[in-house]
């Protein structure tokens, strides 16, 4: 396993970073703690959760995923041996209010007692006195968030990005956030951000955690050279575009116990084109004798502008597969050949 700096934060952390917010929802405390146990093995010192997780959000799961965590803590000791991100959500209307998170069933947004609120519960479930990395999970303006082509405007009503910031740097300053970060965000807030950091000496971000695939690279469009150029590297989620790329839905298949069949949240990798891009990157795959995952994760650690990789399994199998990707050897063959898909169909699944 690889490790590298997170942005000018001076912490080590994997190239791998163990997804986990299908604790609570589709693996129970058990298999997460196997999970845990396993990656930390294979040198996976990364971790990231949210307050909100397990996914699909629920009044009933909110919260779980950070108490497996907090138990396997516990029990191991193992705290000092892990980099532990967590993140506080964003503007609650993008999942109906999300009220069950705040104690006075406030709709969710990024405020400093909410902010405060958060933080202490996170550490609470955790059953730590500090975050590694903290972030904001989604932006606490109106801006359209989790896919999508177009832009649309909207009005002023959100948390100004120095508040923000200053409602963070209390929590540094207290010791329970060591950085922060930002999730789901778009180059203007990246850059507002820097910039309130850099004129108020408050913290500055450190990481961009956004979605990044095969099948959307439109961090590259924005983002990337900011990331690279800033030293905010992005902590790449939903690398296998939900499951899409191992080729497991296609034909039609739905498998017993996934995502699509359990809960049919799939909207954001069903656009048009995206059958065709999966085949294509799925027989891409298969034709140099690689797993089709193993190609998809690859290829995101092979960009000079990621930090991390975040993987997600519901089973030791994909877990193992996952985390082999990252001894793949990436070559100039392979990267033609999947810009050459790219170019005949670009990010059906922004």
């Amino acid at each position: 396993m690889d490790y590298v700096e997170l942005g000018r934060t001076g912490i080590q952390v994997s190239r791998c970073c163990l997804g986990t917010m299908t604790w609570g929802s589709q693996n129970s405390e058990e298999e997460a703690h196997a999970q845990m146990d396993y990656a930390l093995g294979r040198g996976v010192t990364f971790w990231d959760t949210a307050e909100m997780y397990a996914s699909p959000p629920t009044a009933e799961t909110q919260g779980s995923t950070e108490r497996y965590i907090g138990s396997w803590l516990a029990k191991t000791g193992r705290r000092k041996d892990i980099v532990l991100a967590s993140k506080v959500a964003g503007r609650g209307s993008a999942f109906g209010g999300l009220p069950w998170m705040r104690a006075d069933g406030a709709s969710t947004r990024q405020t400093k007692a909410q902010i405060d609120e958060a933080v202490e519960g996170s550490l609470r479930r955790l059953q730590t006195d500090y975050l590694d990395l903290y972030q904001l999970h989604w932006p606490d303006r109106a801006v359209r968030v989790f896919g999508g082509q177009t832009y649309k405007d909207y009005d002023d009503d959100y948390e100004r990005f120095g508040d923000i910031l200053e409602a963070l740097d209390a929590h540094v300053k207290k010791g329970s956030i060591r950085s922060i970060g930002v999730s789901n965000e778009f180059p203007w807030g990246v850059m507002k951000f820097l910039a309130e950091s850099e004129r108020r000496g408050l913290p500055r971000i450190a990481s961009i955690q956004n979605a990044y695939h095969l099948a959307n690279r439109v961090f590259e469009y924005g983002l990337a050279e900011i990331a690279m150029r800033e030293q905010v590297g992005l902590l790449a989620y939903s690398p296998l575009a939900q499951g899409q790329l191992t080729g497991k839905y296609l034909g039609g298949n739905l498998p017993e116990g996934s995502r699509k069949a359990l809960y049919n949240r799939m909207q954001r990798y069903e656009g048009p084109g995206a059958i065709e891009a999966f085949t294509a990157y799925v027989d891409l795959a298969r034709q140099n004798g690689l797993d089709p995952a193993q190609l998809a994760l690859k290829f995101v650690d092979a960009r000079p502008f990621v930090t991390a990789t975040i993987i997600g399994a519901t089973s030791m199998d994909q877990l193992k597969t996952d985390i082999d990707a990252f001894d793949v050897e990436w070559t100039e063959e392979l990267e033609k050949a999947v810009n050459a898909i790219h170019a005949a169909r670009p990010n059906p699944c922004p």
